[in-house]
Formats: C-alpha cells, structure tokens, sequence
C-alpha cells in the first residue's frame, strides 16, 4: 500500500503544503494532546485551529454524537430537527435579545449568509466597509470582504462593493460610509491578520455611528466566538452588541458547524427560497454542539479560560523579557494570543517546535499563534512555553 504522503500527493490538492518529513499525520486525541502514526505525542496549543475548544474526543461530545448518530445521522432541512432547533434556542438564549438563526457549515458560509442578509435591508445599499488586515473566509463575497490583498490578488474580478479601513482607527471608518453603504463588518479580535483585540472606544465608536447612518453592524466571531476570550462571545466583553454575527470554528466541538445569528428585527429579512444550506444544522453536528455549550456553560468554566489566559500570557511575556532582541510583543485575550518577532522566523519555529511535540502555528513570517483548547491546564501552559522558549534559545544562538 502506498504511504500516505504518496496518497496525497498523487490525489489531493496542494492548499495546505504539508511537507513528507515535517509535517505530523495525526490519527488520534485525547485532550490538549494528539498522537502521529508513528505513535509520537504532541502537545496541541493549536487546538484544530480554534475547532477543538473542549479538547480532543472530549467524553460528553463524543457520547453526544455517538448517540445522535445511532438515532438519525441527516435528514433534509425540509423537515423540522430537534437538535437543530434546540440549538438555535441556546444560542439566540446566549445572546440575552431576541433573534434567530441560520445554519450552514463553516465561517465563511456563515459570513456569506449574513453579506447577503444586509443587502436585503435597504433597497440600494449594497457597499459593506470591512477591516484591514482582516479575514472572513475564502468564498468569493467572504474573500472579497477579506482585507488582505495576498488572499484576493489571484481571483479577481472578485464581488463589488467592499471597501476596508484601518481596524481601531475609528475615522477611517467614518470616511467610507456613504448612502449606499448596508453594513459594517469586523472581527472583535482579528484572527488570521495576527491577532489585533479590538479597543473599547473604536467597538463602541462603530455601534454609534451604525446606529445613526443606519447601517447594520456585523461582528466575524468564527476564529474569536466560543468561549476562547473567557466570555461566551467575544463582543460581551465591551458591552456592546452587533445587529448579526457569526459563528463557526469551535461550535461543533470538532464537526462542521456555523451559524449566523440575527438580532430582531432583521432576522426575518430572508424568506423562503433567499437562502438554504444542505447540511447546515445537521443533527449529529448540533448534538455535537450541545453537549459543547454544556460544557462551557458549566459554572467556572469560562472563568477558569481567562485565568488560564493570564498565565498564557505572562508566560510569554517572561519569554519576551527573557528574548527582547528577538520577541516585539504578546497580544490577545483569554485563549487567543500571539507573539511577534522582530525577525522572520515564525515558520522556522513553528517547524522545530512541531519536531520537538508542540503544536503552534506561524501566522505569516513574524507571528506565532495559540489556540489551545480551552479544557488546557496550566500545567500544560507551561509545558509548552518551556519547550518554545528552547526552541527560541536553539534558533537565535
């Protein structure tokens, strides 16, 4: 039988340029920790890219789907689902304000849903004024509001209408609102472009000038939702809501999952026929998806997330102090964090640090990034920062 690396490289695109030699193949989890085919262990501060936020195989979510999937695996979104409609009660019941939900499979599907939700608000606006350096996903109109023109370049002609300001510059935001001008969208905490929080004036500035140019204010939580900043939703944390946001990543607690959420009254600008997805709240991933917010919802839980996010960071903050010709700064809250390098090295550490059984992930040349899942210990913060900081030692010396 042929490798696996052969496998692929016979059969499967290349987009993720996983590299024979380098690159892990993963067969199983159990916690903050995953196991290659050669039976090698690694610590996950990477967490499937934000997806495992109650760690691998987690008991609960594995019974849940276990026993969904033993009931009724898939049934069309013609017919009523219980998980599903369970699920939208929890999640519009998280946001403490009536709403509704769609659900499709992944961030950029939810994106897309709710890029075409505010084009139905007002007839003639149809411009929606994004961040940049931010990423909403790789569908045409999600790429087209992602403002990094690496992503873009290669396939334009891309959807019309978007225009990008400089995240935290409030201004810059103000300049590009015109009267065709139906939303503007940001992440709380910017993911992919190497992660920016958001600061209280500038959220609380958007939420102004949305509410008197009359335009829908949308928050991208795909990467930053679910827990990982300590608080359920990441915008609860300056106490100021969005007319939609979506949802995806950790949601299905390792299953395809997304979900749009639309605050009243807009939550009932689509009808039927104006959007569908066919496998969007699909039972086994809402079950999945359940037992996930069970687990977050647990009294502590959340609290414990950002306490584990303080020691994240003054761990790494010592690691800066330690390396300060080397490390610029840490940034982030709770679980979502990176150090930036006045160097690019980010990728030669990610490797090494993959080699020596860390999991992170180099965003572009300067920045490494952590996600761990947030069921981490302390003990296994610190356990990885002490490999990371040999890591660190072996490449500078």
């Amino acid at each position: 039988m042929k490798s696996i690396q052969e496998l692929e490289n016979d059969f499967i695109i290349n987009t993720y340029n996983r590299q024979p030699g380098l690159t892990p193949c993963l067969v199983r989890g159990e916690g903050s920790y995953v196991w290659d085919d050669q039976g090698k262990k690694y610590l996950d501060l990477l967490g499937g890219l934000a997806v495992n936020v109650v760690g691998h195989c987690h008991p609960q979510v594995v019974e849940a789907i276990c026993r969904q999937a033993s009931l009724l695996s898939h049934t069309s979104n013609l017919y009523y689902s219980g998980p599903q409609a369970e699920l939208a009660s929890e999640l519009v019941g998280s946001t403490g304000k009536a709403g509704k939900v769609f659900f499709a499979n992944s961030g950029a599907e939810a994106n897309e849903a709710a890029l075409k939700l505010v084009r139905k608000h007002r007839a003639g606006r149809y411009k929606v004024i994004t961040a940049e350096r931010s990423f909403h996903g790789r569908t045409f109109a999600a790429l087209a509001a992602t403002g990094q023109e690496k992503y873009r370049k290669a396939f334009e002609p891309l959807v019309e209408g978007f225009s990008y300001a400089t995240f935290n510059d409030l201004a810059s935001f103000e300049k590009l609102v015109d009267h065709q001008t139906a939303a503007i969208m940001i992440e709380p905490i910017q993911g992919e472009g190497g992660i920016y929080p958001a600061e209280p004036s500038f959220i609380a500035g958007l939420r102004q000038l949305c509410n008197s140019e009359g335009v829908l204010l949308i928050f991208d939580e795909v990467q930053c939702g679910v827990g990982r900043t300590g608080k359920l939703w990441a915008f609860e944390h300056w106490e100021v809501s969005p007319d939609l946001f979506t949802a995806a990543k950790g949601l299905g607690g390792g299953l395809p999952l997304s979900a749009l959420i639309v605050a009243q009254p807009y939550a009932d600008l689509f009808v039927p026929g104006d959007h569908a997805s066919t496998f969007g709240g699909n039972p086994v991933a809402s079950a999945a998806a359940l037992a996930v917010l069970n687990i977050l919802n647990e009294e502590g839980f959340l609290a414990e997330v950002s306490a584990k996010g303080e020691k994240l960071k003054k761990d790494c903050e010592a690691l800066q102090e330690q390396y300060p010709a080397l490390i610029k700064e840490f940034r982030g809250l709770g679980l979502i964090c990176a150090l930036e390098l006045y160097q690019p090295l980010a990728k030669e550490i990610q490797e090494k640090c993959t080699a020596a059984g860390l999991l992170i992930n180099a965003v572009g040349e300067t920045i490494l990034r952590f996600l761990p899942p947030l069921t981490v210990s302390e003990k296994e913060l610190h356990e990885g920062l002490e490999i990371l900081s040999e890591i660190v030692f072996e490449t500078i010396s």
